[in-house]
């Protein structure tokens, strides 16, 4: 195997396919991570995959896997506002980091949502394109090898 990619999930997300889905769609969570192993074996990786509703949890997770990953893909959801604990861990990390948001977080109403904190310490942004997001995420960190 090529290496590990590590795709963390922020709160609420364990709800995914229940959560408003006119926002987020139907998919579930273990679909999300279906597509996201799909995506990684392709291409000879692992998914390290996990999700958490806990601050501290995510921010150990992140510090666990700052080296020797091939890469990390992070949705921090509400973490994405107020999660200066995790945007100080994600700073600390050594391989590419793609944030990832499901829906559009410019379009949304709430004004809050558009500005998220995480894009300071990332490689890359994706959003609105769905829970496709986390495939894209994942196929840009499987090529970086070979770029």
């Amino acid at each position: 195997m090529a290496g590990t990619i590590l795709v963390l999930n922020g709160p609420n997300l364990n709800l995914l396919g229940t959560r408003e889905p006119e926002v987020y769609g139907h998919a579930t969570l273990a679909d999300v991570e279906a597509l996201c192993r799909a995506e990684a074996e392709a291409a000879g990786f692992t998914i390290d995959f996990r999700q958490t509703n806990a601050e501290h949890e995510m921010v150990e997770w992140i510090q666990q896997g700052r080296t020797g990953l091939a890469g990390m893909v992070i949705n921090p959801a509400a973490f994405s506002y107020a999660g200066f604990p995790v945007l100080d861990a994600l700073k600390l990390v050594e391989c590419p980091v793609v944030e990832v948001h499901i829906s559009n977080i410019h379009r949304r109403d709430e004004a809050w949502r558009k500005d998220t904190i995480m894009t300071a310490a990332v490689t890359g942004v994706i959003s609105g394109l769905g829970i496709a997001g986390y495939g894209l995420a994942v196929r840009y960190l499987a090529g970086q090898g070979r770029n």
